[in-house]
């Protein structure tokens, strides 16, 4: 990595105070801190990006979905599909359930039918019901997939009814607001496939955003949906959360600083980082320095290179997130899986740094290198969790 120097006290004090603005930006954009690794890629990448509808959407906790109106255009599904979806929202938002558990009863139709309420082949002529396809699971029916203990044929091919089904039962698996989806649904479901919902949940949170007011930017707090707030302990409904609270005070690819793939965050060192979004971590190492030397048990300075003790992960839909200049070795290990919001590190100053932050960088397509990095600070506030410091 080849990382430039970070953001000193001094002038995070000065920006907080709103003091010469325009000044300190000019000034803060030349001084952060990380550049690009190495390719590294990976399998199980999600919808496409572009795809996403209502850009800029509003958030309204209060917004019900309509079941009878126009639906929004994606490519991956049609609109028989996502009035099927919009039936799954209203009966979550009818038991009062939040909308996190809105994303993953999508996530986990989308894998279980494509959305679709289907048929088996066992199903009687005389009980035929209308069905937009055939499973391949030869006792499963309906856009759960749900087996003969779930209801009756006609019950479990009635698309509220097995959405309510669904949410009861998941609304009893414990702290399942904070677990990954993949835990969730796959208590509900018992599949074969456990690990197959993940892949669904980034396009989940956007059919709901479109669908239900931008929902999948809320978090529940103190039992009331508020928007863009998750950081720390709040996890948004898309299943994103803000890696510390600290603003922005350098920012991505500025012009001049054009080769910054990410962007600082104020912190104070041993500032607490959670983990974005849940995943799997890719890399926890010190990343060498200009010399080729591991240095990390030490505060940096500018021009020192590297991106001192970092971590990389791996999240559902292709992305992933960076996490760079730690004040201690990383508290995960490569391999680990972890939860949106768990501690993973301290925010410090190792690697090439003049004071201590945390660089955050997103990047899509599971690739590492700077082709593709891409500004975290829209990506974000567009999942509930914003980086810029503001709500």
């Amino acid at each position: 990595m080849n990382a430039a120097p970070g953001v000193t006290a001094p002038v995070r004090r000065k920006l907080r105070v709103g003091v010469l603005l325009t000044a300190v930006t000019t000034v803060l954009t030349l001084l952060c801190c990380v550049g690009g690794a190495g390719a590294f890629l990976l399998t199980e990448l999600g919808g496409d990006q572009k795809d996403g509808v209502l850009a800029g959407l509003n958030c309204d906790p209060t917004y019900q979905v309509n079941l009878t109106g126009d639906m929004p255009r994606f490519t991956e599904y049609g609109d028989a599909q996502l009035r099927n979806a919009a039936v799954i929202i209203k009966v979550g938002q009818d038991m009062k359930v939040p909308a996190r558990g809105w994303v993953i009863a999508l996530a986990t139709a989308m894998q279980e039918s494509g959305l679709r309420n289907l048929a088996n082949r066992k199903v009687p002529a005389s009980l035929a019901l209308p069905h937009e396809g055939v499973g391949a699971d030869h006792d499963s029916l309906g856009l759960f997939q749900q087996r003969p203990g779930w209801g009756s044929v006609e019950q479990r091919m009635t698309p509220s009814y097995t959405a309510r089904k669904f949410y009861e039962k998941m609304v009893k698996v414990r702290n399942w607001q904070d677990r990954p989806l993949t835990v969730v649904a796959q208590r509900v479901q018992v599949s074969a496939f456990p690990d197959a919902y993940a892949k669904h949940e980034d396009l989940a949170g956007r059919i709901v955003d479109a669908l239900a007011g931008g929902a999948a930017r809320t978090v529940e707090i103190a039992g009331k949906a508020v928007c863009d707030a998750a950081a720390g302990a709040r996890i948004a409904a898309s299943g994103w959360t803000a890696p510390l609270p600290g603003g922005v005070v350098s920012g991505f690819r500025t012009t001049q600083r054009p080769s910054h793939n990410g962007v600082d965050l104020d912190a104070d060192k041993e500032t607490p980082i959670h983990a974005a979004s849940a995943g799997r971590v890719l890399v926890a190492r010190c990343d060498p320095d200009h010399s080729g030397k591991r240095d990390c048990d030490r505060d940096g300075w500018p021009g020192k290179g590297g991106c001192g003790w970092f971590v990389d992960i791996l999240h559902a839909g292709g992305y992933i997130t960076r996490y760079c200049h730690m004040i201690h070795r990383p508290q995960v290990v490569p391999g680990q899986m972890v939860a949106a919001g768990q501690q993973i590190g301290l925010s410090g100053s190792s690697g090439n740094s003049s004071g201590p932050h945390l660089h955050f960088e997103v990047h899509v397509d599971s690739d590492r290198s700077s082709r593709g990095a891409i500004n975290p600070v829209p990506f974000m506030r567009e999942r509930g969790a914003p980086v810029d410091g503001t709500s």
